[in-house]
């Protein structure tokens, strides 16, 4: 079975929580999943330009990305953020490798918005990259940055590159490992399953909003692609990635309506 995981930057900003994941996943393979890794490193990246005297600057939740942002972006979510967890990976007996979209054209960008700079919008994945490298035996780990023919670079968000390489990738599931425990429906409680429709109806009434909003409309647009099931959970809850791969009720599972 293939399964896109993607790691919300706030768990990989703990060693500990970083090697228990790694751990998880570096399992996989053993048990017959193929596993592919997304990762972010929003944290990460304002915390470095915070040292560097850069303010960070969104609109509708994507950072304005600059040239000196650009540049960032590489040395940030392609180099440490991305070097970290393939260390721990390796650590963990796993034959790790991480890249970005630039590498192997595995996802091309058009820039979004001239407002925002450098930001990006993929348009095209190259999923051959990747069958190479599960082919191989390797897992890939994957960098939320974009490229085009003309030689750009683009900071994409995490999410997108998630659902972009997952419909490529044609992943039987898709999870979404952050720091809530799940999506939260208008009395508070997580909810266990939603589909499509009621995600968006979620949306619609405000109930779920800011990055959560996002994290639905990517959810969606996974199964609109082909991506079998979504699941937005906890990754500090124990166990998190064998057990969400083993199809256990935990966090929040999104499904096409009738499946």
């Amino acid at each position: 079975m293939k399964a896109l995981i993607k790691l919300g930057g706030t768990l990989l900003d703990n060693r500990a929580s970083r090697a228990a994941l790694a751990a998880q996943i570096a399992a996989l393979p053993g048990t017959g999943v193929q596993p592919v890794v997304v990762h972010g490193g929003g944290r990460q990246m304002t915390r470095f330009l915070a040292s560097q005297g850069v303010e960070s600057r969104f609109v509708n939740g994507l950072r304005v990305t600059s040239p000196e942002i650009i540049d960032a972006v590489l040395k940030v979510f392609a180099g440490s953020v991305n070097k970290e967890l393939v260390a721990a990976l390796v650590a963990a007996g796993a034959p790790a490798v991480g890249l970005s979209g630039i590498d192997g054209a595995l996802a091309e960008a058009r820039q979004l918005n001239p407002d925002l700079g450098a930001v990006g919008q993929i348009v095209r994945t190259n999923p051959e990259v990747l069958e190479a490298l599960v082919g191989g035996g390797f897992i890939p780990v994957v960098a939320c940055v974009a490229g085009d023919r003309d030689g750009n670079i683009y900071n994409v968000n995490a999410d997108q590159m998630a659902v972009a390489c997952a419909a490529g990738f044609r992943a039987a599931k898709l999870l979404f490992l952050t720091d809530v425990e799940g999506v939260r429906g208008a009395d508070g409680e997580t909810l266990a399953e939603l589909t499509p429709e009621e995600a968006r109806a979620l949306i619609a009434a405000g109930v779920a909003s800011g990055g959560m909003e996002a994290k639905l409309n990517s959810a969606c647009a996974a199964l609109d692609h082909g991506v079998g099931e979504v699941v937005i959970a906890a990754g500090a809850a124990p166990d998190v990635v064998r057990r969400l791969v083993n199809g256990e009720a935990m966090g929040t599972r999104l499904r096409r309506s009738g499946t």
